[in-house]
């Protein structure tokens, strides 16, 4: 059996948080798996924390250019990711993101789904529009649905990117949604189950069925994960049979992540990183003001920003090594986020 600290080095690694690596923004999106981004600065800081000498125009440089998007993707989320696995992954998470829509409250107050999306399809065709202007223009036509739920039918229901300045640092701007094929000059598609949970476990394994369900909000993926050509580890754990996975006694340095990190959030059992049960914190914001500390590969500390000044607030007391590292490593990260 494969034990929580194993477990733990062997994600670490694939995240990029053992180390700093020194590859492209673009390169280390597309390992990562994408980057959860609904707060949206937190790519940069979730770059910069495995990056060295990582410069936030690099990745403003890929969403402007449309190498890289932000649109709804795994577990009916924004993710930033490269262009390829978008056109590839939206259509495999379509019905996630759908369910997302018809099940939840909004759902119940739109009669024609089909006519809503046709006619937000004709206002999204002239220039992209922000969920308060497609409520606005589909209100007139529908007059008897609610027009929030109108707005929110037309971005779970159609596939969309979210275009610059949304997600630009240091200040990102107004989220504008545009037809991906749009604003990609492509269509979407052709796009495989097998390669999207593939890429999940060169991202965060060794893992089990149901943390690739959590990660991708798909179910009845062990049919799947049965036929790659995975290794079994024991105990329900699958890995690619030529991944890495480091001593579990390898040195793990502070890291400080953003607030939705996917590291913290891609499995359905989180014990490889939180060791008391402790929920991950969600709250709003731009995604350069909070977020959590990595203790020797442990979550065991929030940090935030506030009017300038940096504060950590550990869960447990941190032995003085590790303080001294925190408060090291805060530092960089506060030069990072005011330059």
């Amino acid at each position: 059996m494969i034990t929580i600290r194993a477990l733990n080095r062997a994600t670490l690694d694939r995240q990029m948080l053992l180390r700093r690596h020194d590859i492209t923004p673009l390169e280390a999106i597309s390992r990562l798996g994408g980057i959860q981004a609904q707060a949206p600065l937190s790519p940069y800081v979730g770059l910069w924390t495995r990056l060295n000498a990582f410069e936030p125009t690099s990745l403003a440089s890929l969403l402007v250019d449309r190498q890289v998007v932000r649109g709804l993707l795994m577990r009916s989320t924004v993710h930033l990711v490269p262009v390829a696995d978008y056109v590839s992954w939206r259509p495999l998470t379509a019905p996630v993101i759908a369910r997302q829509f018809t099940n939840g409250p909004f759902g119940k107050q739109v009669a024609d789904p089909a006519a809503v999306v046709a006619a937000g399809l004709e206002l999204l065709a002239s220039r992209p529009l922000s969920l308060t202007e497609l409520s606005a223009g589909l209100a007139p036509l529908f007059p008897s649905d609610d027009p929030k739920a109108l707005g929110y039918a037309i971005a779970f229901l159609v596939p969309l990117i979210q275009v610059p300045p949304r997600g630009l640092w240091p200040t990102s701007g107004p989220a504008k949604l545009s037809l991906a094929q749009d604003w990609l000059g492509r269509e979407l598609g052709p796009s495989s189950v097998d390669d999207l949970i593939l890429r999940y476990f060169g991202a965060f394994g060794p893992a089990t069925v149901k943390d690739a369900q959590q990660w991708s909000g798909l179910t009845r993926l062990r049919e799947v994960v049965e036929r790659l050509p995975l290794m079994s580890l024991g105990d329900g754990y699958y890995d690619l049979p030529d991944a890495p996975r480091p001593p579990e006694d390898t040195p793990a340095p502070v890291r400080f992540l953003p607030q939705y990190d996917n590291l913290l959030l891609s499995h359905a059992v989180r014990t490889r990183f939180i060791t008391d049960g402790r929920r991950v914190p969600l709250p709003p914001g731009h995604g350069a003001g909070f977020g959590s500390v990595l203790v020797d590969g442990f979550y065991r500390a929030d940090w935030r920003i506030t009017d300038g000044n940096f504060y950590v607030e550990p869960f447990s007391p941190l032995s003085k090594a590790e303080q001294a590292a925190v408060d090291e490593e805060g530092e960089r990260l506060l030069t990072f986020v005011n330059s």
